[in-house]
């Protein structure tokens, strides 16, 4: 471990950035405090249990292991000896309207020729996509997601060399939809991956195909199951994180960041100062500024960008299994380009939702009871403006079981045993995203990536940011490389 910081320092919110930020700061040697205004860690990435099934409330989808290691590793432990996952077989299954099912192997050349089997798209096609998709990736990697947008530094190295003759080969002036339909003559195969812009809340019908980076997580590097589901990553790294003497004060709301001049001199929390050396808000940039540092200057142009979508889910226990069903599974809408243009123009939900259903019951049977099934089953969401929730809930709520009903064969809503629900006003509640947004700004413009805010502050020398609000972008590893970023910077 390599002790290079000397002083307090406080983390302002316990999601999965933070709690990675908290890590690598203590590693550096600083005495680290993280506040949290939940009675637990992990913000989405937590879990809860009813009646007798467990859900893992978040995300469910788990790529690039290796920066969930990689923490364990900087602190000279043993990622084992926290954490354990497994390389998954298969990636989803996906369910058509038109009776056409197949299952997504985790192997390239399988998948290939899944799909050349089922859907009639030459196997070179997609291997080819997801040559592509490789290159995309190792052009972005070391330029764009493991350093910040915001330094002069980031555009002068040997890395931004190699990626500057490579840029070209981001496509960034095409939209996801636009690539895709000109590489596949399968509509169906085109839809399957345009649903990789949903993987950071935009628009494949405007996001940027430079998206098109997003499959090569899933089949070249591959996708993964946490022992214990994804709750194991928050509870293994809060463990790590304790056990460097990190301190995590719980039901402890930030009221405000303390500045002076140019430099922030702590936080306030139940009306009390409490002084710290360095400062970093894991919570939605936007509540940052609005909420905690109200007197600051604002930097409206990146806080009032459109934000990415919402998402509504319904945790239901299913008193049958389902042996077509797997961990990952998708019911795809009739008409994808009506679905989005409800989502991102009409602010609503269609009424043919594409649906995923995540079921960890398959890998972790203790998570429903013999013979049922622990279904989280969730559909793209606007974020929160102001809609008739309550009625959108209803009405998405009877579509999704008649779809399923008629897509599985069987009368799904007589089967469901218990029932919760979450919706963008209380993922916004009780995450403290705006409108309940799941990845901060949405990327639905070729220059997104320059419109999420720095991971540091221009006003206050010592103060950070950190997670999905910010750079590089939401979603697990994403989160995770923003801890990096901001602990490269924090010295």
């Amino acid at each position: 471990m390599n002790k290079v910081g000397t002083g307090k320092a406080a983390v302002i919110g316990a999601g999965i950035a933070g709690i990675a930020t908290s890590i690598r700061l203590a590693v550096q040697g600083y005495e680290v405090e993280v506040y949290e205004a939940n009675g637990y860690p992990g913000g989405k990435l937590s879990s809860f249990e009813l009646g007798g099934y467990r859900f893992d409330a978040g995300p469910s989808l788990f790529t690039m292991p290796h920066l969930v290691d990689e923490l364990f590793k900087v602190a000279g432990k043993d990622p084992e000896e926290y954490f354990q996952y497994i390389r998954l077989p298969e990636t989803c299954r996906y369910f058509y309207e038109d009776g056409t099912r197949f299952t997504a192997h985790a192997e390239p050349e399988k998948l290939a020729q899944e799909i050349e089997t089922h859907l009639g798209e030459p196997a070179d096609h997609v291997l080819a996509h997801l040559r592509d998709s490789a290159v995309k990736f190792e052009v972005t990697e070391k330029l764009f997601l493991h350093r910040s947008l915001h330094k002069v530094s980031t555009y002068f190295n040997q890395d931004a060399l190699k990626g500057y003759l490579n840029l070209h080969r981001l496509d960034a002036f095409r939209s996801m939809n636009k690539a895709n339909s000109s590489r596949f003559k399968d509509p169906r195969v085109v839809q399957l991956f345009n649903r990789y812009a949903t993987y950071n809340g935009s628009d494949p019908y405007q996001t940027p195909a430079t998206m098109n980076i997003i499959p090569h997580l899933e089949y070249n590097i591959g996708a993964y199951f946490p022992r214990g589901g994804m709750v194991a990553i928050t509870n293994s790294l809060v463990k790590l994180a304790k056990d460097l003497g990190v301190r995590f004060y719980f039901n402890a709301p930030v009221q405000e960041v303390v500045t002076q001049e140019k430099k922030v001199v702590g936080i306030r929390i139940n009306d009390a100062l409490k002084p710290y050396d360095v400062v970093v808000s894991n919570m939605d940039v936007v509540n940052t500024f609005r909420k905690l540092l109200p007197k600051a200057q604002q930097p409206e142009r990146i806080l009032r960008q459109p934000k990415s979508s919402s998402a509504l889910i319904f945790y239901w226990g299913i008193k049958k299994s389902f042996t077509e069903l797997g961990l990952h599974n998708i019911f795809f809408s009739s008409d994808y380009p009506t679905e989005f243009n409800h989502l991102f123009q009409q602010k609503t939900i269609y009424q043919d939702p594409t649906v995923y259903i995540n079921i960890t019951s398959k890998y972790e049977p203790s998570d429903a009871p013999a013979g049922g099934e622990n279904w989280f089953v969730m559909v793209n969401a606007p974020a929160n403006d102001g809609q008739d929730w309550d009625a959108l809930i209803d009405q998405t709520r009877q579509n999704i079981i008649k779809k399923l009903s008629r897509l599985l064969g069987q009368e799904i809503g007589s089967l469901i045993e218990c029932e919760a629900i979450l919706d963008p006003r209380l993922i916004e509640s009780r995450t403290s995203s705006s409108q309940g947004a799941l990845y901060g700004n949405s990327s639905n413009n070729r220059f997104a990536a320059f419109l999420r805010h720095a991971n540091f502050s221009t006003q206050f020398n010592n103060l950070y940011f950190v997670g999905g609000s910010v750079h590089p972008g939401g979603g697990i590893p994403l989160c995770l490389l923003s801890a990096k970023i901001v602990g490269d910077l924090v010295k």
